[in-house]
């Protein structure tokens, strides 16, 4: 296993955001994201836990993709990855991001 941690900033706040956010779920070529409001002075972390080994950049590219699709403020993004393809994985951040955006999870947990 490996941890990976990203900062971003220049992102704006949600407001009335939900107290999270969870899609997805890990399982193999699968990943779980959990999006939750945090007091990080302006900053959106995301912290990785992913079984591939070695993709540091690849995930940084995948990331950097999708702050600039959705830049947001104070929030904290947490990744269980099992392998999952970089598609997979930007689905999986957009539709958490949407609904955490929206104020909403439609349907609950995403499979």
């Amino acid at each position: 296993m490996e941890t990976l941690t990203y900062e971003y900033r220049g992102g704006r706040p949600v407001n009335s955001p939900p107290p999270s956010v969870l899609v997805g779920v890990v399982g193999s070529g699968n990943l779980e994201v959990l999006v939750e409001p945090a007091a990080l002075g302006g900053l959106c972390r995301v912290e990785v836990q992913t079984a591939a080994v070695g993709f540091g950049a690849t995930w940084q590219a995948v990331l950097d993709d999708v702050f600039a699709r959705h830049p947001l403020a104070d929030v904290r993004i947490s990744i269980n990855d099992v392998g999952a393809t970089p598609a997979v994985v930007g689905l999986r951040l957009d539709q958490a991001l949407d609904a955490f955006a929206g104020g909403s999870q439609p349907g609950g947990s995403q499979p």
